[in-house]
């Protein structure tokens, strides 16, 4: 059986040998790992929180501090935010997509909630704005 917030992929894998191609059988592939959180280094968790609550229209759990805050954790993945002594390096080695149906006017409501606009893109079809959080963490909000 799999656990709370695990998936199972069912794969159709054709018959080998088989001439009919609608020939099938069926294997089931449990995923054991699975994302628990998305935890962001801030200077102030409790601050940062409070925006990206904002931004993704969701509440800080209870018992925020400027040392730790999280969003979401009663329906995973949450997202965690915790202080640390260092200031944020000049760029972030991963960073979090949001797809939105609208760009233009989640682009806007985003800065007015604090964040700042870097850069818009379109390329291979996809258009996307990278902006960064109050801290200066990117992300990117994707047209879909």
């Amino acid at each position: 059986m799999a656990g709370v917030g695990s998936f199972d992929l069912v794969l159709e894998e054709a018959t080998a040998g088989e001439p009919d191609l609608h020939t099938s059988r069926m294997r089931e592939f449990t995923v054991s790992v699975t994302l628990s959180s998305v935890t962001i280094d801030c200077a102030d968790a409790a601050t940062l929180a409070r925006f990206w609550a904002d931004v993704l229209e969701r509440k800080v759990d209870e018992g925020a501090s400027p040392e730790f805050a999280s969003i979401g954790s009663e329906i995973g993945p949450g997202w965690s935010f915790v202080q640390v002594p260092e200031a944020k390096g000049p760029k972030n080695r991963v960073h979090v997509d949001l797809s939105v149906p609208d760009l233009g006017a989640e682009v806007e409501r985003v800065v007015a909630l604090g964040a700042r606009s870097i850069a818009d893109r379109e390329e291979g079809g996809f258009r996307w704005t990278t902006l960064a959080d109050p801290e200066g963490n990117e992300f990117c909000l994707v047209a879909g």
